[in-house]
């Protein structure tokens, strides 16, 4: 199955853009497709290797960082050909 993730990082902290930069490369290194925009990025893909890819991510910057906060909007079918029609 095929999902849709939006993921926002939110470090807590004076240096978040450093934080931030560093979670999207991490993704980025992936195979998976992923649409950076200004307050989300967007990862498409597989459900599984989606999830893996997010939790390996997830689990080096909040070890590598301290109070860091990732909001995720999860949908269960794929939707980066959306486009807005208004």
């Amino acid at each position: 199955m095929n999902i849709s993730v939006e993921l926002t990082l939110t470090p807590l902290q004076n240096n978040y853009k450093e934080h931030i930069k560093e979670f999207i490369k991490d993704l980025r290194a992936s195979k998976l497709k992923i649409i950076e925009t200004p307050l989300s990025t967007q990862i498409y893909g597989d459900f599984d290797e989606v999830m893996l890819t997010i939790n390996n991510c997830t689990k080096r910057i909040f070890n590598k960082s301290e109070n860091v906060v990732l909001n995720a909007k999860i949908y269960n079918s794929d939707r980066s050909s959306y486009v807005a029609d208004f």
